[in-house]
């Protein structure tokens, strides 16, 4: 039995609550929530004045290194990241070796999760075999055995017919297919948004349109399909005005971003700085600009940390050698606070999309604060700045496009079902 704790006088925030007062974890679930309760025998007392009490953040987009990948990450170190970071459900990419394109893997990631006992892992399966789009993976027995969406990870279904044939089937199962926006024989061989600045800097492009492409034709195949799609990690506003477009039509489209992508443009990139390589590339302000406001309309569904470990040999290379792509856990909520403290966006709306957003999208019982719902705590100091330095971070994977950027938002507590495993 985990004792009781008793949350004093922070300001309570999630859907549809917005208010300072008190709250009762009881059992690993929310016993009550008020603005002035009484303390049980034995509870344990936190002092949240000045701090903001969310739900566990939802992280719906990270990878983590294990299996086959331990040396970049293992889900041991990304549960220590995530539980430092107000993390307390994550749900995995499928792009592992081997590869989650069997029932026996999804079991193995969602129990390893349990074993952790401060994040729960909730498996995406392949859209293909191997995640090598040539033919569909076994989206049933995947969905029966607990994968909550279907996606190759960081490669996009390029082929139109097979991406039909998913959306067909994960529809019969009531599923998303999750696509990473990105044409693969527009994309092929570059590393950075075509530009003037790539141009300067002698490296290959990649033209934004590669994403508007791709968007646009799966649009088509869930109008085709009667299907869902969700494109991951949207970065240009060419591709969020078709998101808008076809959501204004009543089509089963959603969207998330990534903090990089509100956060930085392409001159983060620097001199070759390959810690800003990602996948999709930084890109031009303008584009920047249109993911924000994409935020603020409630166009974008939700804000995932798009968490890529690499190792330091990964990114150690010339530019268009080293691998793409950025850790993104320990600054998933102090970056979206940033957007909060310019103006641009309301605090509720900000732990929306971190919280009750993206638990609905994965259709699972997170993301709330409301009595009997669990008891996924976090506990964070808005205005409390900090720097993000690389070698400093949670967890094995340093390679932050974030290094050196001050920000403001400290979480100071974690509490998964009710146990404190943070702070």
């Amino acid at each position: 039995m985990t004792p009781d704790t008793l949350f004093r006088g922070a300001r309570i925030l999630a859907d549809g609550v917005d208010l300072v007062g008190d709250l009762l974890a009881r059992d690993g679930r929310i016993a009550d929530v008020g603005a002035a309760l009484g303390r049980p025998d034995g509870a344990t007392e936190v002092d949240g004045r000045d701090l903001v009490l969310c739900p566990g953040l939802v992280d719906m987009r990270a990878a983590l290194g294990e299996p086959g990948f331990e040396y970049r990450e293992t889900i041991e170190s990304a549960a220590l990241a995530a539980a430092s970071s107000g993390i307390t459900t994550l749900a995995s990419l499928p792009d592992t070796s081997p590869v989650i394109d069997d029932p026996a893997l999804v079991h193995l990631l969602r129990t390893r999760g349990e074993e952790t006992g401060s994040v729960t892992i909730l498996p995406y399966g392949a859209v293909t075999r191997g995640c090598r789009g040539e033919e569909l993976a076994e989206i049933g027995l995947l969905r029966e055995a607990g994968a909550v969406a279907f996606t190759d990870g960081t490669k996009a279904v390029g082929s139109a017919r097979l991406m039909r044939l998913a959306l067909s089937y994960a529809r019969g199962f009531g599923a998303r297919i999750v696509q990473h926006p990105e044409d693969p024989s527009l994309a092929a061989g570059g590393c950075a948004t075509e530009s003037e600045q790539a141009t300067r800097l002698g490296l290959p492009g990649i033209p934004a349109a590669a994403e508007a492409i791709l968007v646009a034709r799966d649009i088509r195949l869930v109008e085709l399909t009667g299907g869902a799609v969700h494109f991951a990690h949207v970065s240009t506003g060419e591709a969020l005005a078709l998101i808008r477009q076809a959501k204004d039509r009543g089509l089963a489209v959603t969207c998330d971003t990534a903090p990089p992508y509100f956060d930085l443009n392409e001159t983060a990139i620097g001199n070759y700085r390959t810690f800003s390589k990602l996948s999709p590339p930084l890109r031009k302000e303008q584009d920047r600009r249109a993911i924000v406001a994409g935020l603020a309309d409630g166009t974008i569904d939700a804000v995932a940390s798009d968490h890529q470990p690499r190792d330091a040999d990964d990114k150690r290379l010339p530019f268009a050698l080293a691998a793409p792509g950025g850790c993104g856990l320990a600054t998933l909520l102090g970056v979206t606070l940033a957007q909060v403290h310019n103006g641009c966006l309301g605090l509720s709306a900000a732990i929306e999309l971190l919280t009750s957003k993206p638990a609905a999208l994965l259709g699972v019982e997170a993301g709330r604060i409301a009595k009997g719902a669990v008891a996924d705590l976090c506990l964070f100091a808005p205005d409390r700045i900090w720097k993000v330095s690389a070698g400093q971070l949670p967890g094995k994977a340093q390679n932050t496009p974030f290094d050196g950027r001050p920000l403001e938002g400290v979480v100071v507590g974690t509490w998964k079902r009710g146990r404190r495993v943070f702070g």
